[in-house]
């Protein structure tokens, strides 16, 4: 996938939210007229799979985030390795240490053997001058994305992120529980996977309207995200500025 790609991927998935969202709007107006029931059958949509249904937007939110940042992050190394065309000496500071991260293994759990095995490969790799070949970045454990942890990852990996006042605004402004749309999204998206909320509880009080708008906060920020990583790969801003194209060396 190049960076040309992940705008229309990150729309299809965000309209997926959207569209879920549209149908639980429906819901809650049959409801202002009684009891909401399936057409063609007497068969009522309680208030308690009302509340299941809502709590679902949380997982689908951070299904979204996740999805989105692993792209992110792939093109960056998509990049890095793309056609054998760069030396890691090439890479800017930033990923040429994620790159001897994931070469060396340096922060892999193993044996005196392995880890001397792995450094003598990554020597290799720089004494015969091969390319840099595909890697993998290590991102941690999983459940943990929301605004901080990705302003961190990108740090880490050299991009800048700049945010417009009103998206910055947005995603630090308080919901729920006193946490921004993304945070609140993570904890509650944990708190149903690892079962310390039920999925009842997690909508209690919820409101559609509410829902839509932490979508919209989350989906702005993304938006964002992924125009900075846009640059960051186009730009090539992955290599040390004396190692890039004619015309990228600012």
């Amino acid at each position: 996938m190049s960076t040309s790609d992940l705008i229309p991927f990150f729309e299809e998935r965000s309209s997926e939210v959207e569209s879920y969202i549209d149908f639980l709007e429906k819901i809650e107006e049959a409801t202002r007229q009684g009891v909401p029931r399936i057409a063609n059958s007497d068969y009522p949509i309680t208030a308690k799979q009302q509340k299941i249904l809502y709590s679902s937007v949380y997982l689908q939110l951070y299904n979204l985030v996740e999805a989105t940042m692993s792209r992110c992050i792939s093109e960056i190394t998509e990049a890095a390795a793309n056609s054998g065309q760069w030396q890691p000496h090439e890479l800017n500071e930033a990923l040429l240490r994620e790159w001897v991260r994931a070469m060396a293994r340096t922060h892999s759990d193993m044996s005196a053997e392995s880890r001397l095995k792995h450094a003598l490969e990554m020597s290799a790799h720089i004494v015969q001058k091969i390319p840099v070949l595909p890697f993998k970045i290590d991102v941690g454990g999983g459940g943990n994305w929301d605004d901080e942890v990705i302003y961190k990852m990108a740090e880490r990996l050299g991009c800048t992120l700049t945010l417009t006042p009103p998206t910055q605004t947005g995603v630090k402004r308080k919901k729920r529980d006193g946490l921004g749309p993304l945070q609140l999204v993570k904890n509650r998206r944990n708190g149903l996977a690892h079962g310390s909320i039920s999925f009842v509880d997690c909508a209690d009080g919820v409101l559609v309207s509410e829902l839509r708008e932490m979508s919209q906060s989350v989906e702005a920020y993304l938006r964002e995200v992924i125009s900075c990583f846009a640059s960051y790969v186009d730009s090539h801003y992955f290599l040390r500025p004396d190692s890039r194209p004619s015309g990228d060396t600012t």
